[in-house]
């Protein structure tokens, strides 16, 4: 008589052998399909690399690496540079981490060590709700509330108490017209926003407890404990939820193409209009005719900005390696 396991409820059984037999065949199957699916990301975007760089060399070819650092982007000449885009890009992103890091340290203590309980869900809602808005929401009330905002209550009065001190003052040059590289990191900032804070308190909320009691037994204050505790045991984390949201902003478009004034020239103030490459891309990739040397740019420039995402990503490995060892 065959030994037999319930598998299906009372009454049903089925043969041991059987069944070791139907495992048999449906564990490298299960197998098989977690491998797919891992391969097919891998293939997906090495597909999404090859199209853009193909796509991309023919302009590669006709300007050689000078397309990287030429500020010039000029359609009637057909002569186009990446220099103003890789700028506007990065500079951009730089000044909404820079706005954004404070603004999440500050939301992320505040929900952890400070607002009662009453508070702490109602504005960690409202924060995660920031992260579901569309980009050309944030796009549209830049362009109609804080450019305006930005002209008339922002710009004049830096502009008369720092555009005139040395060095300092060509960050701080130029017309009050509200759009500009400031502008568009403002509203970066605010998209990044929820990303980093929400990274911030998973990381606060998870420091043993018995660490941070322990330095309010010895006497520290909040801040002490935030500083010196609380900040240093999920620097790795934290490091990783920065980087994220420095990636988010590198390829934002919608809600930069907005603001950011849209002029390919190249500024140091911080109140110039300028551009993106998500920004040049969106505004004249219906404007290039199929198989056209401004097409073949701007595919050049997609790839150029896959490359800063990846070189972002890869740095920030880097440092979170660092931070583990």
């Amino acid at each position: 008589m065959d030994a037999t396991v319930d598998i299906s409820g009372p009454g049903k059984v089925q043969p041991i052998d059987q069944a070791k037999g139907t495992g048999a065949i449906a564990d490298p199957i299960f197998v098989g399909l977690l491998w797919a699916s891992g391969l097919f990301v891998l293939v997906l975007l090495g597909l999404i690399i090859a199209e853009l760089f193909k796509g991309g060399l023919p302009a590669l070819q006709h300007f050689g690496l000078d397309f990287l650092w030429t500020a010039s982007w000029n359609p009637v000449t057909e002569n186009y540079g990446a220099l103003v885009m890789i700028y506007g890009t990065v500079f951009s992103s730089v000044i909404a981490v820079i706005v954004a890091l404070p603004l999440a340290f500050g939301i992320a203590l505040f929900l952890t060590e400070i607002a009662p309980q009453a508070l702490r869900r109602p504005i960690g809602v409202a924060v995660q709700l920031l992260a579901a808005v569309p980009s050309i929401i944030y796009g549209m009330w830049g362009f109609f509330i804080i450019v305006p905002l930005m002209a008339v209550y922002v710009q004049p009065p830096l502009i008369d108490i720092l555009g005139a001190i040395p060095g300092v003052g060509l960050l701080f040059s130029g017309p009050p017209l509200g759009s500009g590289m400031l502008t568009a990191g403002l509203i970066l900032a605010v998209m990044i926003l929820p990303f980093i804070t929400a990274m911030f308190v998973e990381t606060l909320e998870s420091v043993p407890p018995m660490l941070k009691e322990s330095a309010y037994g010895i006497g520290a204050t909040t801040y002490e404990v935030y500083k010196n505790v609380s900040v240093p045991y999920g620097k790795t984390a934290m490091v990783g939820a920065v980087m994220l949201g420095l990636g988010r902003a590198l390829g934002e478009t919608m809600a930069v193409t907005f603001v950011i004034g849209n002029a390919t020239r190249l500024s140091a103030s911080l109140f110039a209009p300028g551009a993106t490459i998500a920004s040049t891309i969106a505004n004249e990739f219906p404007e290039a005719p199929i198989g056209s040397l401004k097409l073949t740019s701007l595919l050049q420039l997609g790839f150029i900005l896959f490359v800063i995402s990846f070189i972002v990503l890869a740095l920030s490995r880097v440092l979170v390696r660092s931070k583990l060892d």
